[in-house]
């Protein structure tokens, strides 16, 4: 069962890493296995302040953040408030 959304799909480890591009974070995430998983996380990230779009590719993992004015450690924990735990991670923001 999915730990993060409980929606039945086999548990996977969840892990974050982070590769930062000029105007965006691209994020690796692990572990999201539906779709309910994929929306939790996105939803937690768009409350961020000054995330102005999150977008996610399940197959592969790539959660793009774009915006300014926030930080890793805010998108760590709305990572976190979904349901997945975070990895390695570089300074938004650093070209």
């Amino acid at each position: 069962m999915c730990t993060a959304c409980a929606c039945g799909t086999a548990d996977a480890p969840a892990r974050v890493e982070v590769e930062v591009q000029a105007g965006r974070s691209v994020y690796t995430v692990s572990g999201m296995t539906c779709g309910h998983c994929v929306s939790s996380v996105s939803a937690e990230i768009g409350r961020v302040g000054g995330v102005t779009a999150v977008a996610v590719d399940l197959p592969t993992g790539a959660v793009t953040v774009s915006g300014a004015g926030f930080s890793d450690e805010e998108i760590r924990a709305a990572v976190e408030r979904a349901g997945y735990a975070v990895v390695g991670a570089s300074p938004a923001g650093v070209p």
